[in-house]
């Protein structure tokens, strides 16, 4: 009898490597197919930057905020005047870096200082105003104001203002701080948080129903791969997204990137940053629901605070003030604060540590949390 011989190719070494980049493809086509993510994502953001881009910078014509110049003498009497004028608001600031930032930023529009006359000479009072060349719409709605408070305030001077007080005005030119300059980082900042949560629970929540998780543990692939993988393809997709719109907002409205294509490269590392952040929320969203249509409650309870008390449309400061503190816990504050800085003031990734420091500590309490309530099945 013929003698049977057998021979075995030796098996191919699986490779996790290889895994990844399937599953990376995978995940960006459906990401790609997926409506909701391109919205979210793009579209959302995108068409709100378009609105305020083309509104461009319009002063309002209802109040001009003010702040009293570094040394003033606050308990003077035509300070006091000034002070109950209902459409002047003020703003305090401690030292004249604080007061440069506020006035750079269109935060307030003019400081504010009185130098009284010596006895006998007229008028009795200088107010002193201090402002930048962006703000000269709003300066001289601010004059007008302060002649018609003087005259109201002493009737006797009504036809003879000048008698009691000239204003003088200074200018300085500083970079002008444009709407878009601080309403693209924020929502490029929500577009994080929205794709992090949303797009994260939806995906491993229906992974897990339709059974795909437990397909994949038949095979040699390490659990931590697909979360890696999920994590990259996200990351790809919403760094793309924040190409397209710091592009759309420096060629098309303006946007200031300080330091150019660095301010650009950092902007991207805290996206990168914050999106990971987020993406946390999602794994603890996913494991919570119960039903597909729970997951956007859950979303929102998470996003919906954040989109409107972390500075996404207006600084946090406008809010009352027992609610700042609640405002200032948010991660997307930080990650709105840090882009802010980074484009406009030209700070630095270590300038902005602070901010970084706690979104890292965000994300170490929400992946905890995650790792504790995640379900594979």
């Amino acid at each position: 009898m013929a003698e049977l011989a057998f021979t075995f190719a030796p098996m191919a070494t699986y490779s996790n490597a290889r895994a990844m980049r399937a599953l990376i493809t995978a995940s960006l086509r459906s990401i790609l197919k997926s409506p909701s993510a391109v919205v979210f994502s793009l579209a959302f953001p995108l068409i709100f930057i378009l609105v305020f881009g083309f509104l461009g910078d319009r002063g309002s014509s209802f109040s001009v905020t003010v702040a009293p110049a570094i040394g003033a003498d606050t308990n003077a009497q035509l300070f006091q005047v000034l002070k109950h004028i209902p459409v002047i608001k003020w703003k305090k600031a401690e030292t004249q870096k604080e007061i440069d930032k506020l006035l750079s930023e269109g935060e307030i529009v003019a400081t504010v200082a009185i130098r009284e006359q010596p006895e006998g000479v007229k008028p009795e009072n200088v107010i002193l105003l201090h402002s930048t060349s962006s703000q000269v719409p709003a300066l001289q709605q601010l004059k007008s104001m302060i002649t018609t408070a003087i005259q109201s305030a002493d009737p006797v001077m009504r036809q003879r203002t000048d008698q009691l007080a000239k204003i003088d005005v200074s200018i300085s030119n500083v970079r002008k701080y444009k709407t878009i300059d601080f309403i693209l980082p924020g929502q490029l900042g929500f577009s994080l948080l929205a794709a992090g949560v949303f797009g994260t629970a939806f995906v491993f929540f229906n992974m897990r129903q339709t059974l795909v998780l437990k397909r994949f543990f038949a095979t040699p692939v390490r659990r931590e791969i697909i979360v890696i993988s999920e994590g990259l393809a996200r990351l790809l997709f919403q760094m793309s997204g924040a190409v397209i719109i710091i592009g759309l907002g420096y060629y098309a409205f303006d946007f200031t990137l300080v330091n150019g294509w660095v301010t650009f490269g950092e902007m991207l590392l805290l996206c990168a940053l914050g999106l990971m952040v987020f993406m946390g929320f999602g794994f603890i969203v996913s494991s919570v629901a119960k039903s597909e249509s729970t997951i956007p409650p859950f979303s929102n309870l998470i996003t919906l605070p954040q989109f409107l008390l972390a500075g996404t449309f207006f600084s946090i400061d406008n809010f009352p003030t027992w609610l700042q503190p609640f405002c200032r816990i948010l991660p997307l504050t930080y990650l709105n604060d840090a882009l802010r800085k980074v484009a406009f003031d030209g700070a630095g990734l270590w300038d902005v540590r602070i901010d970084i420091l706690i979104l890292l500590i965000w994300g170490v309490v929400v992946y905890f949390a995650a790792s504790r309530l995640f379900k594979w099945e």
